[in-house]
């Protein structure tokens, strides 16, 4: 996508099409822009199987003109059996396998509570139409993607064997190619008895008890028990004030902390122009700082260790802006986290908008498909520890450290920005990106998401720690970060994966609302 789209009647943004025509769809047949996301939340957890499903987590949020936005966390917590005892005779929690599906899918919930959260609205329409599109894709089918089927190929070793996985996803005991049909018809059965009970039976009804009987007998520590415990919960937003605009993103668990510092260091650096030296390595810079904040204070939000809200005004901030150095890289060596997730927005008629957040967090989560539902259950849980000395240390009904995190920007001007990314470390990265190269340095919205981009750290399975930067930077700039002491690493493609799939929409004052879709994604953004 080269131009930035745009609409007056509402749009969706997502980064496979047929999730952004199912959000758009409902906004053309007088749905609001919530009912829209949920449409597209469903129909995505169908056609990027590998990036987020029905079995994973979720956080929302959700704003009405002239009115403070409000966020969901779906974030489900960890089952009541699931303590170190449970784990005995591991170091670590497995990352795939029924062990690995140890905390309860919150993304339904959350589904649920942003239609309530909406019903002041007036409910356009049944919930039978918002799953109608996610229904006929499970049951009919849909075409591999290519980053489904190289994903596949990549983590075959670690997923062929667990359960369910191979007889879903797999043609003939082998990853699927490009473009090969996918069926899901278990799945179908289940959002249409969720279409036909409601979504609390996901929880609190027959659906519960079959998901719940399934992973019991497959040996996951997940009882019934504590998924008729699960309520999703609205909860009150961070912000962070920049020059021109404020900035929402979400609390602990996630690490919306980290991106909203990100954008507040940088915006107090001076720095004046875009895509050169400054630009990039003050970005970089302004990363590392709020990372290792994150790293010491995001946990579960009944144990922080201090107040998120304490780093983001405006003397911590212009702290730890003066401590960057503009010339000079910081060492770092710090670890980094993976993850697989996907980021839709939505603006309806009305001007009200959604920036919401889905995942199972590696790709395909825990690898495990439940025979009876078709539901393929995530591995947030692999995020604890099983040290009892460490920050995010494994406890029943403990809620795990989340890379997750969707921003919404209020301009001082009238404008509303929902934007995201999926990818794990590189979501506050990409945001920063994104916002700054619109915002503050007048780059199309279109622009903003195509444009080269970097990753310090890790996703999509990378371990290394080195500045990655798309092969379109200019050579002369790749130089410059490595003599200030970056340790750059040049990705062999122009548009790569490893920077996830960026979206970001704005509503202006005259109602016209422009989209933009990532090239790197199967995306759109469809307008009505």
């Amino acid at each position: 996508m080269l131009n930035t789209l745009a609409a007056v009647g509402g749009m969706q943004v997502a980064p496979h099409h047929l999730a952004a025509q199912a959000g758009r769809d409902v906004l053309r047949d007088g749905g609001n822009a919530v009912e829209a996301m949920v449409a597209a939340a469903a129909a995505v957890a169908v056609v990027y199987p590998h990036m987020n499903a029905i079995g994973g987590d979720g956080f929302w949020l959700i704003h009405e003109p002239g009115k403070a936005p409000i966020a969901i966390d779906a974030c489900g917590s960890a089952a009541a059996l699931a303590n170190r005892e449970f784990y005995a005779g591991h170091d670590t929690i497995p990352s795939r396998g029924p062990l690995a599906a140890l905390t309860v899918a919150g993304t339904v919930g959350g589904w649920q509570q942003a239609l309530l959260a909406a019903a002041p609205w007036g409910r356009a329409l049944p919930l039978s139409r918002l799953l109608a599109d996610a229904i006929r894709h499970a049951r009919d089918g849909v075409a591999v993607t290519a980053s489904q089927a190289a994903l596949t190929r990549s983590k075959f070793d670690g997923l062929r064997d667990a359960p369910g996985f191979a007889e879903t996803f797999l043609v003939r005991g082998a990853p699927p190619e490009r473009g090969q049909l996918l069926r899901q018809p278990a799945l179908a059965n289940t959002l249409s008895t969720l279409a036909e009970r409601g979504l609390d039976d996901f929880y609190r009804g027959e659906t519960a008890t079959r998901i719940a009987a399934e992973l019991e007998r497959l040996g996951s520590p997940l009882r019934a028990a504590d998924l008729a415990g699960y309520r999703a919960e609205v909860v009150e937003p961070l912000s962070v004030r920049l020059r021109g605009s404020t900035i929402y993103n979400l609390p602990p668990p996630t690490q919306g902390l980290a991106a909203l510092m990100i954008l507040g260091i940088f915006d107090r650096l001076g720095v004046t122009e875009g895509e050169g030296f400054a630009y990039l390595h003050g970005l970089v810079e302004s990363t590392k700082r709020a990372f290792r904040v994150r790293d010491r204070v995001v946990t579960d939000p009944r144990r922080l260790p201090a107040d998120p809200r304490s780093f983001l005004t405006a003397a911590a901030l212009a702290e730890r802006a003066a401590d960057v150095d503009m010339q000079l890289a910081l060492p770092w060596p710090d670890p980094a986290a993976p993850g697989d997730t996907i980021w839709m927005g939505a603006i309806d008629r009305e001007g009200r908008a959604v920036s919401f957040i889905q995942s199972v967090y590696w790709e395909f989560g825990s690898g495990v498909v439940l025979r009876d539902t078709g539901i393929t259950w995530q591995n947030r849980g692999v995020s604890f520890s099983l040290d009892p000395a460490a920050l995010n240390t494994l406890e029943p009904g403990r809620k795990p450290f989340h890379t997750l995190n969707p921003s919404l920007a209020l301009f001082d001007d009238g404008r509303v920005m929902p934007y995201g990314t999926m990818g794990g470390e590189g979501q506050p990265q990409t945001q920063a990106a994104v916002f700054s190269r619109y915002a503050m340095f007048g780059h199309s919205l279109q622009q903003a998401v195509s444009a080269p981009r970097w990753l310090l750290g890790r996703t999509w399975g990378d371990v290394s720690t080195s500045l990655k930067l798309e092969s379109r930077f200019d050579p002369t700039l790749v130089q410059a970060l490595r003599d200030a002491g970056h340790q750059v690493e040049v990705l062999d493609e122009a548009y790569s994966d490893t920077m996830g799939h960026a979206g970001a929409l704005v509503r202006h004052p005259n109602g016209v609302i422009e989209g933009a879709a990532d090239p790197r994604s199967d995306g759109a953004a469809a307008g009505v």
